[in-house]
């Protein structure tokens, strides 16, 4: 039996995807204080696909957490793409991973794909919002972030159901609550939770905006807006 990727096997297959001058570029922009290795996100799909397939979902598991506390940017994207999958029974140890991160959330890139594994989780297992609804309070700007970003897969539906919907019109009281919050990033999330949804829900957007926009700094208003017609 072949034994379980490790950590050292799993950086290894990386750095074979190493593109040269790209850490330093990737340091650059995202700025957050780590080891970047310059591995490109085509090659890291490639590989979870490959780990997903090979891998129990126990192993799974370990060789995210290891990948997580190594604390590379690439290697926390791929723990983040290791546990995105929207079938995962039982999910009790990807989901108590997922949340031990978000206190750790520093740079988007890599909390927003931990977020879309958490959103994987949540659909899943909708009772979990009220766990989210937690993070709305922090003192933590990333984890307030990301109660809106691991919550997008909400805004996707044409006929929401009936909790859907309930479900969208309570994260948009949490979008509410975040508006007189001036941090780029979080008007940013505002913009693209509303955004997203005014393709597929256009009123609930309207309205949105018609009671706070005003609040909003003005470029997250205008991409709020940008796909509603008038």
């Amino acid at each position: 039996m072949t034994a379980p990727l490790d950590l050292d096997g799993a950086l290894t297959q990386m750095r074979a995807h190493v593109e040269p001058g790209r850490a330093e570029g990737s340091a650059a922009y995202h700025k957050a204080p780590r080891v970047y290795m310059g591995v490109p996100n085509p090659a890291l799909n490639d590989l979870t696909r490959d780990w997903r397939k090979d891998l129990t979902l126990d192993q799974r598991v370990t060789l995210a957490e290891s990948l997580w506390d190594s604390d590379i940017h690439e290697a926390r994207i791929a723990a983040g793409k290791l546990l995105t999958q929207a079938r995962i029974r039982p999910d009790d140890a990807v989901w108590d991973l997922l949340q031990s991160w978000v206190p750790q959330f520093d740079a988007w890139a890599i909390a927003d794909h931990a977020c879309s594994a958490i959103g994987r989780r949540l659909q899943a297992d909708p009772a979990r919002l009220d766990v989210v609804e937690g993070w709305t309070q922090s003192d933590h700007m990333w984890t307030r972030r990301a109660a809106l970003i691991a919550t997008l897969y909400l805004t996707k539906s044409n006929h929401p159901s009936a909790d859907e919907a309930a479900a969208r019109d309570r994260v948009l009281g949490w979008a509410a609550g975040y508006v007189p919050d001036r941090d780029w990033f979080i008007q940013k999330a505002i913009a693209w939770w509303l955004r997203d949804l005014s393709k597929h829900d256009a009123p609930r957007v309207v309205a949105f905006l018609d009671a706070h926009g005003d609040g909003m700094k003005a470029f997250a208003r205008k991409e709020a807006g940008k796909y509603l017609k008038g």
